[in-house]
C-alpha cells in the first residue's frame, strides 16, 4: 500500500488516565509531535510518552522503511481511540487509513462499540479494515 518515497504515519491512541508526570499532559489535546522511526525504537524515548515499544511491529516498520525507501512517523493521542482516529485524519492530515479490527464478537461489539466501524463511518478519507487473523495452535 506504500510507494517508494512516502510516508507512513502510524496513529495509536492511549486511553486517558492520570498524566501528572512528564510531558504527556501537555500533548493531551492535541496528541504528540510528529516522532520519527530512529526515536519510538529508543524505548527510553517511549516511556517518556507512556508507550510501550511493540517489537514485532518495530521489525514491520524498520524492514518497509529500508526496502521501500519510506519516512516512518508515529503519531500519539490519549483519549477515545473512535474520536482521536478520526481528529488525527483531518488534522495530520491523512489521506487514506488501514485500522486493525479485534475481533469482537457481536455481543462484544454491541456493548462495547466498534472502533473500525466508527471510523468507516465517520472519517474523511478511506478506511481500510483489516481483520485479525486467528492462529491455529
Amino acid at each position: 500500500m506504500v510507494r517508494d518515497g512516502e510516508h507512513l504515519i502510524l496513529v495509536t491512541v492511549c486511553p486517558e488516565g492520570n498524566y501528572e508526570e512528564g510531558e504527556i499532559q501537555f500533548w493531551e489535546a492535541t496528541g504528540s509531535p510528529l516522532i520519527p522511526l530512529s526515536d519510538f525504537s529508543d524505548p527510553i524515548i517511549m516511556k517518556k510518552y507512556g508507550v510501550k515499544r511493540d517489537p514485532e511491529t518495530l521489525d514491520i516498520v524498520n524492514t518497509a522503511a529500508m526496502q521501500k525507501h519510506i519516512m516512518v512517523i508515529l503519531k500519539i493521542y490519549w483519549g477515545d481511540a473512535r474520536e482521536k482516529i478520526c481528529e488525527a485524519i483531518d488534522k495530520i492530515p491523512l489521506s487514506c487509513l488501514v485500522i486493525g479490527n479485534r475481533g469482537l464478537g457481536k455481543l462484544k461489539r454491541a456493548i462495547l462499540g466498534s472502533v473500525s466501524n466508527y471510523v468507516v463511518n465517520n472519517g474523511s478519507c478511506p478506511v481500510t479494515v483489516v481483520k485479525q487473523v486467528e492462529h491455529e495452535h
